[in-house]
């Protein structure tokens, strides 16, 4: 992390005296002065000359979009040094269905739900299925047609309203285009898979100042291509078998058998052994220790044991998922008069994405005498059957290849509507909009998952064979009973009607003084249908969702809110604001703020802001049925106490309830934020900045190793059966704990100098976060996850993206950097065959070169190509066991290595 500290600030002090010599030689001609527009900057409903404000608010250009070769929200954000643990398309690999799909953003860490994305300044409508993230997909972004983001890094629930105590982002589109623009774009990666085709059209009308109208399209279609964990060497070298065996499944071909402790016992009398030895644990394998290589494995450490197998998934599944993309904006506007303007906005989205995990995991049932190693045994005998449910039947975990991957089809629609007239008149701005916001979320099992029944009756008949290849009759039960249908469909709506005003309200010594006001009234809605026959729990590895069923709920919010712009002198200037929402059922909440800014010079800036904000429950928390899952693997302390603390024993994957709560409060926050802006030169600016933010009635549960960890004070949340045993964990949403996140963001801007070898720039963006833990509840002690893999992720100390750039006539490079620190990895895995912890281990820094060039062939034509992880850099080994992915950390990482890439632009204007 040094090192990357000095590399970063190295390049902003060679940018600095660069700058300043080339100043210092330049000769500029004096030129009369342009009129300056007024803009309205995210964080502010004031229009005003754009500048340096008291809100600190970084801003991503279209160039520099297409500099990286990114084509897609997502990944335009993966580039932000204050973007933490954002769900992503290869983070949401799994084999479980809560929210998979969902691409998401997450500044400063404190979590999705606090980070509120905007499209041109409005709302859209969030992710619809339900579950602990709540925002806007990503995917629903129509990337294409982005002119720039504007990221405000600083709580404006007093401007927006909820979900924006980490920060804003706003995608800003373009607008007022005219003629004709085709773009298309291709991506290759050197060892196979993950290929990307794109291609875009845009098209515009209209001069508003001639013609007084102006309307534009843009749409655009993406493919992406799949990738498996045989396409990538470096899942190999991470050593997963070796390193982290007990991560792996006890599902096996041939399966695996699992017996009772009377069937054990019985066969270790009677003279059976496994690899020549008796008998240690129940589940056995006869083909132990060959085991049907490369995929099912002899692992004494792994999940199977000593006497049977383990199945090796990270050989069998996929890394990054095959997806289509299509998105399509168009904006028209009609200028009334000179003063009024009546706009529409349409933005229509799809992304359909395919999700295939390693093929089904079933267990069955049949008669003893049906598998060739224990045939010739009595396990019907009153020794042998003393703890069977139904005597001679035996428990099989078996991989089902016959039935393939287990494949899975989402998608996720969007739409959103606007319609709205803005103006001027007698010194008044003024804007108001009606926003019709829908995402549809559509869940369809399409291969790989089967009819549970039907299936239990093949394997206990015989037609299907779980020690080899089944019978005709067995492959043909398979491929009949394959579910192909949509089990899940949410729908999100989003309605609302805002307004704002503004208006100079006098003179002061720094100029106008500006008063804008504003309100809202939007109506949410949710809803949510399971299909009948997943209800009907008979999906083999798609059960039926606990306390399942219908939902639908709805909720009206209100709001007003006003700001004042007050310049008291030509340096001074202070921006106050306020907002009260009121949320049905929820109650209320204001958020007051205010920020200042002093420029002692032309040349320095010193900003500083303070205010408060809150999230709103969302109606998932609120409503959301009873869900049954697990736990992590974990000990339990009282049982342990009977056991000597041996985890093989007392250490398990417990059931766990997880309740909604009708009764949630609104999450509070207070932030503050001081920084600096400083522009030596008219080539060199930089700009540094503090945050704090604390969130306090944090809405969560109580972590399960929490509550396991102090089973006397929680012992009302762990349900135990008559024997002392855990039956359930209970785990409650409510109000609790807070958080707490604070650090530094540093941009160093380098415009460029022209020399004889051409014109050189460059810019760096870095995050260095100074702290980051939560508190699971009041009074207790705060748990940091700062360079620290706690629970569900870490959040790396530093970050920055580094971008050097050249360009000599047609001609353009550029050499970018993007870099997170090293931190200490979970080192809380259990293997639970023999009780051991994994090995500690600290997780290396992950550093990503990219290079790209461009030719401007004329000035309709341009060519673009580029090498995006120039040197081929892997993620690095990790031993997390929170994610379905084992060996590394799907949420920062990219697994698809080396990739060339080239575009072609031509403009007709």
């Amino acid at each position: 992390m040094a090192r990357a500290v000095r590399l970063a600030l190295s390049v902003g002090a060679v940018a600095g005296v660069v700058g300043a010599a080339a100043q210092a030689q330049a000769q500029e001609a004096a030129a009369p002065a342009a009129p300056l527009a007024r803009v309205e900057i995210t964080g502010s409903a004031i229009k005003r000359i754009e500048s340096e404000t008291a809100l600190p608010v970084q801003v991503i250009t279209r160039e520099e979009i297409e500099k990286v070769g990114v084509t897609t929200a997502s990944e335009i954000l993966a580039r932000l040094s204050a973007n933490v643990g954002g769900l992503t398309d290869a983070a949401s690999i799994s084999d479980g269905k809560d929210q998979r799909g969902f691409n998401s953003a997450n500044l400063r860490g404190i979590g999705t739900s606090s980070t509120l994305v905007l499209l041109n300044g409005r709302r859209m409508a969030n992710f619809a299925s339900p579950g602990d993230d709540t925002g806007v997909d990503l995917n629903n972004i129509p990337a294409a047609a982005i002119q720039r983001v504007e990221v405000l890094l600083d709580g404006a629930s007093a401007l927006y309203g909820t979900d924006a105590i980490g920060g804003v982002i706003n995608f800003i589109t373009r607008k007022d285009f005219q003629g004709l623009e085709l773009n298309v774009y291709g991506l290759q990666t050197q060892e196979g898979g993950a290929g990307k085709r794109t291609a875009t059209i845009t098209a515009g009308h209209g001069d508003l100042a001639k013609d007084g109208y102006n309307i534009f399209a843009v749409a655009d279609v993406q493919r992406t291509g799949a990738l498996s964990t045989s396409q990538r060497r470096f899942v190999d070298e991470l050593r997963i078998p070796e390193r982290l065996p007990h991560l792996l499944s006890g599902f096996t071909a041939p399966a695996n058998i699992r017996l009772t402790g009377a069937q054990r016992d019985y066969l270790n009398d009677q003279g059976f052994t496994i690899n020549g030895k008796p008998l240690t644990n129940r589940t056995i394998n006869p083909s132990v220790p060959t085991c049907a290589p490369p995929a099912n494995l002899y692992l004494p450490n792994g999940t199977g044991g000593v006497d049977a197998c383990t199945y090796n998934y990270m050989g069998d599944t996929e890394l990054y998922p095959k997806s289509e993309k299509a998105n399509f904006l168009s904006r028209g506007v009609l200028q009334l008069n000179p003063e009024n303007q009546l706009y529409a906005e349409v933005a229509l989205s799809r992304s359909k994405t395919w999700y295939a995990a390693s093929s089904a995991r079933v267990t069955g049932y049949l008669d003893y005498r049906k598998i060739p190693a224990l045939a010739k045994y009595d396990l019907l005998s009153e020794e042998a059957s003393a703890d069977d449910d139904i005597p001679g039947e035996v428990q099989v975990n078996v991989r089902l290849n016959e039935a393939g991957r287990r494949t899975s089809e989402l998608i996720s629609e969007s739409q959103r509507y606007v319609v709205g007239w803005t103006g001027s008149r007698n010194g008044w701005d003024y804007d108001v909009a009606l926003n019709h916001s829908i995402n549809t979320i559509k869940d369809r099992d399409t291969h790989g998952y089967l009819l549970y029944d039907q299936l239990m009756e093949g394997i206990a008949d015989g037609r299907i064979n779980p020690f080899g290849p089944s019978s005709k009759a067995g492959v043909d039960l398979i491929n009949s009973i394959q579910v192909n249908q949509e089990v899940r469909h949410a729908r999100g709506t989003m309605d609302s009607l805002d307004f704002k005003l503004s208006h100079t309200v006098g003179a002061l010594a720094g100029g106008d003084a500006a008063l804008a006001v504003g309100g809202e009234v939007r109506r949410e809605k949710t809803e949510f249908n399971p299909s009948a026959l997943l209800m009907s729990d008979n999906i083999n590895n798609d059960g039926a969702p606990a306390g399942g069923q219908a939902t639908s709920y709805a909720r009206n919010i209100n709001a007003v809110y006003g700001e004042l712009l007050l310049p008291f002198t030509k340096q001074l200037e202070a921006q106050l604001s306020a907002r009260y929402d009121h949320y049905q059922v929820v109650g209320g909440a204001a958020s007051p703020k205010v920020g200042l800014s002093y420029t002692p010079t032309k040349t320095m800036l010193f900003r500083a802001s303070a205010g408060r904000g809150f999230r709103a429950p969302s109606m998932t928390e609120l409503y959301r049925p009873t869900q049954i899952g697990s736990t992590a693997t974990l000990p339990d302390p009282v049982y342990c106490a009977t056991v000597d603390n041996n985890y093989a024993d007392c250490a398990n994957a417990w059931e766990a309830h997880r309740y909604a709560n009708p009764n949630l409060k609104p999450e509070r926050s207070r932030q503050f934020s001081a920084g600096l802006v400083l522009q030596p030169s008219k080539l060199v600016m930089l700009t540094l900045d503090y945050w704090n933010i604390k969130r306090t009635d944090l809405i969560a549960e109580i972590g399960d190793d929490i509550i396991l960890a102090n089973p006397t004070k929680y012992a009302s949340l762990i349900q135990r059966d008559e024997d002392g045993y855990i039956d359930h964990i209970d785990m409650y949403k409510e109000n609790r704990g807070a958080q707490k996140a604070a650090g530094l963001d540093l941009t160093i801007d380098y415009k460029g100098v022209q020399t004889w070898a051409g014109r050189f720039g460059g810019r760096l963006s870095g995050t260095y976060v100074t702290d980051s833990k939560i508190q699971n509840e009041k009074g207790e002690a705060y748990v940091s996850n700062l360079g620290r893999f706690v629970t569900d992720g870490v959040v790396q100390r530093w970050r920055h993206t580094i971008t050097l750039d050249w360009d000599s006539g047609p001609l353009a490079a550029s050499l970018s950097n993007t870099f997170s620190s090293h931190y200490e990895d979970q080192n809380s895995a259990i293997n639970t065959d023999d009780g051991s912890v994994v090995a500690p281990n600290r997780v290396t820094s992950y550093s990503l070169w990219d290079l790209t060039g461009a030719w401007q062939v004329s000035k309709e034509f341009k060519l673009r190509a580029g090498i995006q992880n120039l040197f081929d850099r892997a993620p690095p080994y990790s031993n997390q066991a929170y994610h379905f992915i084992s060996g590394y950390d799907p949420t920062y990482t990219d697994v698809r290595g080396r990739r060339f890439y080239a575009s072609a632009n031509y403009a007709f204007k």
